[in-house]
């Protein structure tokens, strides 16, 4: 609070530019964590606010007739703009917003005063929710071929890697750290993914230590222990993410990449992805050209998106990811994947194969698993990549935005292959950026550990599981043919979408036209209710044929006392019963001396019906038995009566 000059601004207008209506008036609150603008309209009376650890930009435009204008960007590519009174007013507010939106140290983020209403238990349950011990015992480990090594525990090995790592089970712990000695940052190979159908692997390392000439036997080794542990292929991948001329450059600085004649059995494989300073500049340069002009013709549309090369590397990342699943999945073989220093095109490459591989992570939950294994496990530097501190800018770059955006372009070649739907992507790259949640502070499993994030802020993860409902792709299906075995994307040119639903967000929310899956949900949720409705009437249905059945019984009961009556009277001397007379109702009453049958009672007072079926007077048709009160006669007379009742009936 103490970098708050004004608390309270009354008279500031909000500017929706993305429609030209008339700016709302309202008033501009600031607090230690959000930015709150409260229209003042008593109708309507809306609220928007502004988490500060979202906001990346804070710009003082020139002051206009209005007002003083003040340009609020945030991470999540949502804009706001406001016009302040007072040129005062705005200057405090612009020194505000600029000191609470970059914070110093890891205490001044939101996730370490967000306080719900959950006790010690509960916080301990929700962090527990992503088991990725769960995970590895799905994929079938530990088992013959591969197992947990101890070598990395309280981080001695790597202290950017999570201290549970599982590594071939002929691989000894100096092979281990003596790869590690000659990987980039301590980064040796270890496994991501097990195909348990072929035994092959996806594991993620670091660029080795080569130099132009120099070689490891304890990495040579540990790659021969990993092509052993694959019984179903005499050789692996090695795949270099990085454009081959960046990976001959690092070799001058004594890094590089493996040398085919020093490793026995291997395959080198380039897959051309850019470094995190061109891709920093292409979004750029895509966002400038594409979603900052108000209303760009289709040519400056067109020319920019081109010219910024985002689509392109979207592809690149893709095909990587491709190239990845094909090799595990149809030729059984397993792969080691790394780039620089492993942890931002690796992931990008092993997550993005890891969805084409396993239908599990198309799931909601498998997706949670997907990013807190590759990502958060693996050390992906979440606070230097999304600029969590005020640091150096030369490190933010969208890596994870691109992973995201690879799901999305799967979602639509396979819509019905995904549980989770485009608003849970968006809302995890917005937990991403917010902070709002401690999964991804710092930059490793061990700085996390350092911080106590467990003990001192909440897990992203359940509080997304709880709001699940919102999240559901309403096309998806577990028994559809998309959602079973390996995904096979088109990654030709005209394949790939402009994301409008994460790059051209509106400033007002509560403006924007409902998307496919909005309408899609919203004929979902009317369906289950029209179908709930028809489940009712249907019991009612069902309930209206059985008394309906009941009368039916009750008539041909009633029938059967008109034409036995007389017979019986004869066989009792002659005498007719009282029973074989109808009275005014037209009913047959029972013989004297005997109670009224109940289905007699319920047709008569309770059921009507016009079926027509139950005006029958077979026995045979009915398949019903006489349930009359009719007393039981001693014989049966082969000819009829011709004055009887049972005649008259059955000449009507």
């Amino acid at each position: 609070m103490e970098h708050i000059r004004t608390p309270k601004v009354e008279n500031v207008s909000l500017i929706d530019r993305a429609s030209p209506r008339k700016p709302c008036v309202g008033t501009l609150y600031l607090t230690a964590s959000h930015s709150i603008f409260v229209e003042h309209d008593a109708e309507h009376h809306r609220e928007t606010w502004v988490l500060h650890s979202l906001v990346c930009a804070v710009e003082k435009l020139p002051v206009t007739l209005a007002g003083c204008p003040l340009l609020l960007r945030c991470r999540n590519f949502q804009v706001f703009q406001f016009i302040v009174p007072q040129e005062k007013d705005c200057q405090d507010i612009h020194a505000s917003l600029t000191r609470l939106s970059r914070p110093e140290r890891y205490t001044e983020l939101y996730c370490f005063s967000l306080n719900p209403n959950t006790d010690k238990a509960a916080r301990e349950e929700a962090w527990n929710f992503i088991d990725l011990q769960a995970e590895y015992r799905r994929m079938g480990l530990p088992n013959h071929l591969w197992q947990l090594t101890t070598a990395n525990q309280d981080y001695k090995v790597c202290d950017t890697y999570p201290s549970d790592l599982y590594v071939p089970k002929v691989a000894t712990t100096p092979i281990v750290v003596g790869s590690s000695k000659f990987r980039s940052r301590g980064r040796f190979p270890t496994l991501t993914y097990y195909h348990r159908d072929n035994h092959a692997t996806i594991c993620r390392s670091s660029q080795p230590l080569s130099g132009f000439s120099a070689r490891c036997l304890e990495d040579e080794q540990m790659l021969q222990a990993i092509t052993s542990s694959n019984p179903g292929s005499s050789f692996m991948y090695v795949v270099d993410t990085r454009p081959k001329l960046n990976a001959m450059a690092n070799r001058a600085a004594g890094k590089g990449y493996e040398n085919e004649d020093n490793y026995s059995n291997i395959k080198f494989q380039f897959l051309g992805i850019e470094n995190i300073h061109v891709m920093r500049s292409s979004q750029q340069k895509m966002l400038e050209a594409v979603c900052d002009l108000r209303s760009p013709s289709m040519t400056d549309f067109l020319w920019g998106l081109e010219n910024s090369g985002w689509l392109k590397h979207i592809k690149a990342i893709m095909d990587a990811g491709v190239f990845v699943a094909r090799a595990v999945a149809e030729e059984g073989v397993s792969v080691l994947v790394h780039c620089s220093d492993g942890w931002d095109r690796t992931a990008q490459a092993c997550s993005v194969a890891s969805v084409l591989l396993d239908p599990f992570y198309r799931t909601l939950k498998g997706l949670m698993v997907l990013v807190e294994r590759d990502w958060i496990s693996f050390g992906h530097k979440f606070s230097h990549r999304y600029s969590h501190l005020d640091g150096d800018p030369r490190e933010v770059s969208p890596v994870i935005d691109q992973f995201l955006e690879c799901v999305w372009q799967l979602s639509l070649q396979f819509p019905c292959a995904f549980e989770y739907n485009e608003r849970f992507l968006l809302h995890l790259h917005e937990q991403v950026h917010a902070c709002q949640y401690g999964n991804f502070l710092g930059n490793g499993q061990k700085e996390r550990a350092e911080l106590r994030v467990r003990e001192r802020t909440h897990s992203v993860w359940a509080h997304l599981w709880k709001n699940k409902a919102d999240y559901i792709n309403p096309l998806y299906r577990p028994d559809h043919s998309q959602t079973q075995g390996v995904l096979r994307p088109a990654t030709a040119p005209y394949c790939f979408k402009f994301w409008k639903g994460m790059y051209c967000r509106s400033e007002q929310t509560h403006q924007r036209p409902p998307t496919v899956s909005d309408v899609l949900t919203t004929v979902r949720e009317e369906s289950q209710q029209l179908e709930a409705e028809l489940s009712v009437q249907q019991e009612y249905i069902d309930l209206y044929l059985f008394f309906a059945k009941l009368q039916k019984m009750a008539n041909l009961g009633a029938m059967r006392v008109m034409s036995t009556g007389p017979k019986m009277s004869r066989a009792n001397d002659g005498k007719l019963m009282s029973g074989s007379r109808r009275d005014k109702s037209g009913q047959v009453p029972c013989p004297r001396g005997q109670p009224e049958s109940p289905l007699q009672g319920v047709a008569r007072d309770t059921l009507k019906t016009s079926d027509p079926d139950l005006s029958t007077n077979s026995d045979q048709e009915s398949g019903v038995t006489d349930l009359s009160c009719l007393s039981p006669s001693s014989g049966e007379d082969s000819t009829k009566d011709p004055d009887s009742d049972e005649a008259a009936y059955s000449t009507a």
